[in-house]
């Protein structure tokens, strides 16, 4: 089987430089490495084949090899070394993958993924259950624009830390013993910066408040997350962006109590409603409704709209409405209303069980209690 170019392997032009062709590899690298793609069997040999691309090209002499007489003149010279790309894979590995997985003989900054930010956005119930889009201010750290995210002033570049020599590990002999820790002076990073940017004071990241859009999905609840890639802190020495989650805190209403798909509500009814029975104006998300009370109608009692509670976000259960009654005592009366009411129940007493049968029920059950305790 015939072998990809290698300048098509890498995605480069004939004339890249050896920069170049090195991010080149480093972007493949990262995208392509097994440890990252441990279920993915592609990955792994796109990995290889771009190891072997780099390998081949970042060495002067080869790349002039390859560009006279192509694969032929490569595998020729190759001999009885193995295959392409074994030799020397130490320093590649390490000059290329120290700065990303923070190991190998780096001379370069280690690269971090930006930190994950979190955002607690508290809306209103309404906004929860219909959805709407709101805009909010985010303070995060962002890659410097005037150094391109390296700390160095524009024009200059990281310098070999003279400690370490670029290894970023630095060797130290107590007694019989040789221990190997990080590089204090450049914290491992195998570099230092002699002529700091301005802009950022050498940190490579500066402090800026973003405002967001965000679309808050129908139907979301306390506890829900939005998830939105890339929004979170820049990252260091090239490294990816972080993600920003904004938390859903629903505020308390009003009306209505939410749990889950389904919200309740209270009625407050006046006796002669509960009485007699009659008609009322009940609240539900889409706008009021009419609801007949029965006559005799107690206090706690419950109705039921089915399909009048939220449809929630993630799976679209529409929930319903449990509407309590409260029977409402009246109150300030004036003496000629209390006198009334006297007369009223005087009359009712007259009935005895048949208008109060839950009282007279109550009573019962209360005198059995005592005389169960003394006996």
């Amino acid at each position: 089987m015939a072998k990809r170019d290698y300048y098509e392997i890498l995605g480069v032009n004939r004339q890249a430089s050896k920069d170049e062709i090195k991010k080149s590899y480093r972007r493949l690298a990262m995208k392509y490495h097994p440890d990252r793609n441990k279920d993915d069997s592609q990955a792994e040999s796109k990995f290889k084949e771009a190891k072997e691309a780099y390998e081949i090209l970042s060495d002067s002499s080869k790349r002039e090899t390859y560009d006279r007489f192509g694969h032929e003149g490569i595998d020729n010279s190759a001999g009885g070394r193995g295959h392409p790309g074994a030799e020397g894979f130490g320093d590649i590995f390490g000059d290329v993958f120290g700065d990303i997985f923070g190991g190998g003989r780096s001379n370069r900054s280690q690269v971090f993924r930006g930190a994950d930010l979190k955002y607690d956005l508290r809306i209103e119930l309404e906004k929860a259950i219909s959805g709407d889009s709101i805009e909010i201010d985010i303070p995060t750290q962002v890659t410097c624009q005037g150094c391109s995210g390296s700390g160095s002033k524009k024009g200059t570049t990281p310098t070999n830390c003279p400690s370490c020599e670029g290894t970023g590990q630095v060797r130290m002999q107590q007694g019989f013993f040789s221990i190997q820790q990080t590089c204090p002076k450049c914290q491992g990073n195998g570099t230092v910066i002699t002529d700091p940017c301005t802009d950022c004071l050498g940190l490579g990241r500066k402090s800026k408040t973003k405002t967001l859009s965000i679309k808050v999905p129908p139907g979301v609840d306390n506890g829900d997350r939005i998830r939105l890639s890339g929004e979170g802190e820049a990252g260091k020495n090239g490294g990816p962006t972080g993600d920003l989650y904004v938390e859903i805190n629903v505020a308390s209403h009003k009306i209505f109590e939410r749990e889950g798909a389904n919200i309740s509500c209270d009625i407050p009814i006046s006796i002669l409603t509960a009485t007699l029975g009659g008609d009322i104006e009940m609240p539900t998300l889409k706008g009021n409704v009419s609801v007949k009370v029965p006559p005799g109608t107690q206090s706690g009692k419950v109705f039921r709209l089915r399909g009048m509670g939220v449809t929630t976000a993630r799976n679209k259960m529409v929930g319903d409405l449990y509407a309590t009654i409260l029977v409402e005592t009246p109150i300030n009366l004036s003496n000629k209303q209390k006198d009334i009411l006297k007369e009223f129940y005087n009359s009712i007493e007259k009935g005895g069980k048949k208008h109060s049968p839950r009282h007279s029920g109550w009573l019962s059950s209360v005198k059995n209690f005592f005389e169960k305790i003394a006996s």
